[in-house]
């Protein structure tokens, strides 16, 4: 099975033109699907499995509202008609999943020829990954990345058009095309794209590689979707980008992202906003008085601090110092004394040495974080930091990765409990995997709250008597 890389030319098409395009090939599309129904003697399924952040998430039910809209029926096992992996890169192990996952699929493939499978997102950016592909997984019927997700239609297509493998890979675009189909996976809350792409290039992250540079969406569409989706029962937004900070600044008419989020609070019917990823280099004064003053503005701020050594961050290109964060913390908490912070740190970066891990242990005890995402510096080829030559051993790595770790979770368990015997608001979103006696939801703060109750409630704001604290998560009772 050869390789086909198509050159699509419709760059000169406005968004709206490309918007229509895309409708067209989805009505070819519902034609390609038909017939293969035909083939196989059934409604055809198709499982999107998503790796990776939210913006995966949310490109995911991008995907799956175009497979459903051509006729596929959703299910969540692999043993599918079509199955579409939604890849990150961030990580190295995050490819190695996908590779065994692969290995899967082949043995599925091998009982049924007839199966189609897909590649897409970061981890398909990566020239190495395509090589890789071509060589030991031609079984792949798809393969495209981040730039073209907006061309799903006419690649599924082009798909059911060949039997050769299909390879769309875009080193980048400018484009934003809007308004097509997204099947989500909560009818009462949404991920909504402000942005795409990153300017920030950390010496570590493959993200503006992967992901391209930073393309903001105008703040129109943004407030036109949310509407829309508040019409539809969405009752909480999640705002997102890989810097929401730097929202607006390339628009022709910038726009700050506190403005926009002024703008979005006064949508009548959405009751609450949530937004990440922050970068602390650029969270403005505006920012926090906004949040302050907010009354839908949920009390959680993601701000990855990465490392506490102000020589590290320097390596790392963050551009800040360890002071500089700390006094950001302390003027957020000030402003906003029942924020809820987290945090990502990573551990092991080139050249990195016990002192350096004791600043990031003494930020930790500082900032007081509800929770830490820490990670073991996973080194990405293409990056500067992966051409540096002091690369931390395996061994000191793991020791003070466990250091961080056991400081995280004390930290975190000094601050849970806090809200025990107070009532809150909680969106209540599933029954309880555990216990179908229960349902489960999630406070301002991010928080996981358990009590009592009937499936009815999925997607309400109740209020809720905090009664017990479990480390990370509460028990509470509805107060009628």
């Amino acid at each position: 099975m050869s390789d086909i890389k198509y050159q699509i030319t419709n760059n000169n098409l406005t968004s709206e033109e490309e918007t229509k395009l895309q409708y067209e090939y989805i009505e070819k599309a519902k034609i390609k699907v038909n017939e293969y129904a035909a083939l196989i003697g059934h409604k055809p399924t198709c499982c999107v499995t998503t790796f990776g952040c939210q913006m995966n998430a949310r490109d995911s039910e991008k995907l799956a509202g175009i497979l459903e809209l051509t006729g596929f029926e959703l299910i969540d096992s692999e043993h599918a008609d079509f199955v579409i992996y939604n890849t990150c890169t961030v990580r190295d192990n995050a490819n190695q999943r996908v590779y065994g996952r692969l290995g899967y699929l082949h043995n599925l493939k091998k009982k049924n020829p007839n199966m189609k499978i897909a590649l897409c997102g970061c981890m398909m950016q990566e020239d190495t990954v395509i090589t890789k592909l071509k060589k030991s997984y031609s079984f792949v019927n798809l393969i495209f990345g981040t730039h073209n997700i907006y061309k799903f239609a006419e690649l599924l297509v082009r798909m059911f058009e060949s039997e050769r493998m299909i390879i769309d890979i875009w080193d980048g675009t400018d484009r934003i095309v809007e308004d097509l189909p997204v099947e989500r996976k909560y009818p009462f809350k949404s991920g909504i794209n402000i942005m795409f792409g990153c300017n920030n290039f950390c010496s570590y992250c493959i993200v503006p590689y992967v992901r391209g540079r930073e393309r903001s969406r105008n703040p129109e569409d943004i407030i036109k979707e949310i509407e829309n989706l508040v019409k539809d029962g969405v009752v909480e937004v999640m705002l997102l980008g890989q810097n929401v900070n730097s929202y607006g600044k390339n628009l022709e008419k910038p726009i700050s992202f506190a403005e926009l989020l002024r703008r979005i609070e006064k949508i009548d019917g959405l009751k609450r906003i949530r937004f990440m990823t922050s970068h602390p280099k650029d969270l403005s004064d505006e920012l926090i008085e906004v949040m302050r003053d907010s009354k839908k503005i949920c009390r959680h701020l993601h701000l990855p601090v990465q490392s506490g050594s102000t020589r590290i961050l320097k390596e790392m290109n963050r551009r800040y110092t360890k002071e500089d964060y700390l006094n950001l913390v302390d003027k957020i908490r000030k402003n906003i004394p029942d924020i809820s912070l987290t945090t990502d740190i990573i551990v092991g970066f080139p050249g990195e040495t016990k002192e350096d891990v004791d600043e990031t242990i003494d930020v930790i005890k500082k900032a007081g974080y509800d929770n830490a995402f820490t990670f073991i510096y996973s080194k990405r080829t293409g990056t500067p930091a992966a051409a540096m030559a002091n690369q931390v051993p395996e061994e000191e790595v793991k020791y003070n990765f466990n250091r961080v770790l056991e400081e995280v979770q004390n930290i975190a368990h000094e601050r849970a409990g806090r809200l025990v015997g107070q009532v809150e608001e909680v969106l209540i979103e599933e029954l309880n995997e555990q216990d179908e006696t229960l349902i489960t939801g999630k406070l301002s703060n991010s928080t996981t709250v358990h009590l009592k109750g009937g499936k009815e409630l999925i997607g309400s704001i109740i209020k809720v008597k905090l009664t017990e604290c479990k480390g990370f998560y509460y028990f509470g009772e509805i107060v009628e």
